[in-house]
């Protein structure tokens, strides 16, 4: 996992804890890492002596505003060499500001140098915990190089926190289990389709299930014909790389509440017959990014504590054109025996999910749905890079999951599901249509919304079209995939532990 940060939280005594740590460089007790220290209280942590004059004409002179993406680096002298001191702006020290401070630290550590950040002490934990998923996560780079390599290049960051002081020790550790778990989301999403097919993808997830303790089962094509899976069996009709169900769980002891998270795994997504542009397929390989939300999250559940049974469905599959693809026109029968005909074969990801919402619902009999996909475009169009668009149908999981997005740093903006739209769900030979037969500009993400609805059996059910929010580069997010929908749910999930 391409995190480069090894962090560690270290007890600092009470009374000055930076004061106390640079008296031992002085003493010769430090090996040369950088010092970071908040803007915001930087005049009263005791750095005159290092700095040759009063801190607050420091920060004059090098005008650090305190702004929450802003590093000020300052010469001092501790010991017997200069040091660098970071000066961080913390900007409100909201959880916000506070995670975004830290990925403007995770992003400037250098290789080869350690790091001690002192910027945190002080903070209550959801701010700690902020701070440290930041860091942490503003250092990932996706990289295909050897385990080895990687972990040479890791740099070794150590975070203050107060001596005695359990919840600061807690955030920072659940920091580390989140960020892992969303760097695993993103390497996922990240790598190349050449390599990401649904095998590899169903390999990966136990890989994962190995190390995490989860349950897993791979449906391949024999299964899938034999059960009814007919959405993921015609999507996956095109290509060369048969598709599968991947079903992982989480089931600790004592559980009550069932939660399902169903996830798209769109491995490459051409369009099948319904070519898509090649502008529109580079970030292809993305399109499983719901899928690798999910795997994710998994992974992360019992190192959390979380006290919730929960099943992860991931429908995989490649959508490729070729003389045994999917045609528009065709009319394919899902999981429980609705039928839907094809209008569009680039409007898959509702198609292999409606299996697997189906199947959650006939089968596994859950209390609470949530499904994440890359669904459409029109999501994207509306709400841009940064937000995630949530439907739901029922208030109180519309408010916990906007709750978990806001404390996450993954927003999310609730749609409506406008029932005056189903009409575009219409079909003359079957259930559904795929995508409206009128070719007037509709509410397209709203549709799609729609249509995954009529699987969910009518139980607590909450879609998340994440087609903007998991591609773009904003804020800490990084370049490339941002594992959107992984920190969310683990808040989510470990508020419904709590409750």
């Amino acid at each position: 996992m391409p995190i480069d940060i090894r962090l560690t939280a270290i007890p600092a005594p009470a009374g000055g804890p930076l004061a106390a740590h640079l008296a031992a460089v002085t003493g010769g007790a430090d090996d040369g890492e950088d010092i970071v220290v908040a803007v915001q209280g930087a005049e009263t942590a005791g750095l005159d002596p290092y700095l040759g004059g009063p801190a607050a004409e420091v920060l004059a002179a090098c005008d650090a505003t305190g702004k929450a993406v802003d590093v000020t680096p300052v010469a001092m002298r501790a010991g017997d060499k200069p040091r660098r001191l970071l000066l961080l702006g913390l900007g409100d020290e909201s959880a916000a500001d506070m995670r975004k401070a830290g990925a403007a630290l995770g992003q400037r550590a250098a290789p080869g140098r350690g790091m001690l950040a002192a910027a945190a002490l002080g903070q209550p934990p959801e701010a700690v915990r902020a701070f440290a998923e930041g860091l942490l996560l503003g250092s990932y780079r996706f990289s295909l190089a050897s385990d080895a390599a990687r972990e040479a290049g890791r740099r070794e960051v150590r975070m203050l926190v107060p001596a005695g002081d359990h919840g600061a020790t807690a955030a920072v550790s659940a920091a580390r289990a989140v960020a892992e778990a969303v760097g695993l989301a993103r390497d996922l999403s990240n790598m190349p389709s050449s390599r990401k097919t649904p095998a590899w993808l169903a390999g990966e997830a136990a890989r994962v299930a190995a190390a995490s303790g989860l349950a897993v089962r791979v449906r391949e094509p024999g299964e899938l014909a034999a059960e009814g899976f007919g959405g993921i069996l015609a999507v996956g009709a095109g290509s060369a790389q048969p598709p599968c169900l991947i079903e992982l769980g989480y089931h600790p002891p004592g559980a009550g509440t069932h939660v399902v998270l169903a996830g798209k795994g769109i491995t490459f997504d051409s369009g099948g017959l319904s070519l898509k542009p090649n502008d529109g397929m580079k970030a292809m390989k993305t399109d499983m990014a719901g899928g690798a939300a999910v795997i994710a999250a998994m992974s992360a559940l019992a190192e959390l504590g979380a006290t919730v049974r929960v099943t992860g469905l991931i429908a995989a599959a490649e959508n490729m054109p070729s003389g045994s693809a999917m045609r528009p026109g065709d009319v394919i029968t899902h999981f429980g025996g609705r039928t839907t005909e094809v209008l569009n074969t680039d409007a898959e990801g509702r198609l292999v999910l409606a299996d697997a919402l189906a199947y959650a619902d006939t089968v596994l009999e859950p209390d609470v749905v949530v499904d994440l996909a890359t669904l459409t475009g029109a999501a994207r169009v509306a709400l841009g890079g940064v937000l995630g668009a949530l439907y739901a149908s029922d208030d109180a999981l519309a408010g916990a999951l906007l709750a978990a997005g806001r404390q996450s740093g993954e927003p999310l903006w609730r749609m409506p599901l406008v029932d005056d739209y189903g009409d575009a769900l219409d079909s003359p030979v079957a259930d559904l249509a795929n995508v409206p037969h009128s070719s007037r500009p509709r509410a397209g993400s709203i549709e799609a919304a729609l249509f995954l609805r009529e699987f969910t059996g009518g139980r607590p059910w909450a879609h998340l079209d994440i087609a903007g929010a998991a591609r773009f580069s904003e804020g800490d997010q990084g370049k490339g995939a941002t594992g959107f929908g992984t920190r969310l749910l683990l808040h989510w999930l470990g508020d419904f532990s709590s409750a």
